[in-house]
């Protein structure tokens, strides 16, 4: 017998395009990446995949918002900002959030290497529609610590950056370069000694109590460099 045609809805088959093109834009970039291969992937013809999309720039940025929306960064930090407790829990649970959530899908972190370094409007467009609101939620948790005289009086948003910044290259040193393999270290410790690291530099009038702790990683190094 005959294999029944799957017939897919017009939202269900963008879907599709989109879920297939988000794997091949992560692990190929914007420009090792054609219409006609992610119309091959799809099962339909590049002029459906246009129909959908005007542009393979347009498809691209419909694959990073698909995947914000998803991860929805921004809530979530404003959720961990808002949930009450001591600066060091706050931002221990902020920085937690982002590495486990990283830890679990690279994708997005990929995505958007790929799009500043072959495609920066669209890094920029990216920046001005999302970071910009991420950074300044965290830079008004800041400012408030400032106007509470718990911070001393320093940028907020560059605070901010630096506090994400932190964060952020972890991740991408275990995740996209490898580090996990020679250190895998507990989420938990990394993000509080990371919190303890910036708070140490930001509060207000308060010196080292003998400074974060050690990490130890779960495995020891399998290579010395001597």
């Amino acid at each position: 017998m005959a294999t029944p045609l799957v017939r897919f809805s017009s939202a269900d088959r963008r879907e599709q395009i989109l879920a297939v093109a988000t794997g091949l834009f992560a692990q190929q970039g914007f420009r090792g990446t054609t219409t006609r291969q992610i119309a091959e992937g799809s099962g339909v013809t590049e002029a459906l995949i246009f129909r959908h999309f005007p542009s393979k720039e347009e498809l691209y940025w419909a694959v990073i918002e698909s995947k914000i929306n998803s991860a929805a960064p921004l809530e979530r930090m404003l959720e961990n900002l808002e949930g009450g407790g001591s600066d060091l829990e706050i931002l221990s649970r902020v920085a937690l959030e982002v590495l486990e959530r990283r830890a679990k899908d690279q994708t997005l972190s990929r995505l958007l290497l790929f799009s500043a370094l072959e495609k920066h409007e669209l890094s920029e467009r990216f920046f001005l529609n999302y970071i910009a609101n991420y950074f300044e939620g965290l830079a008004q948790f800041i400012r408030r610590g400032i106007t509470a005289g718990r911070f001393r009086r320093t940028d907020p948003l560059l605070a901010a950056r630096g506090f994400l910044g932190m964060v952020i290259y972890h991740s991408w040193i275990q995740e996209l370069y490898g580090g996990k393999e020679v250190q895998d270290f507990d989420l938990r410790v990394v993000s509080r000694t990371l919190a303890e690291v910036w708070l140490h530099g930001v509060q207000a009038g308060k010196k080292s109590a003998g400074g974060p702790k050690q990490l130890v990683p779960k495995r020891r190094q399998k290579h010395q460099v001597k």
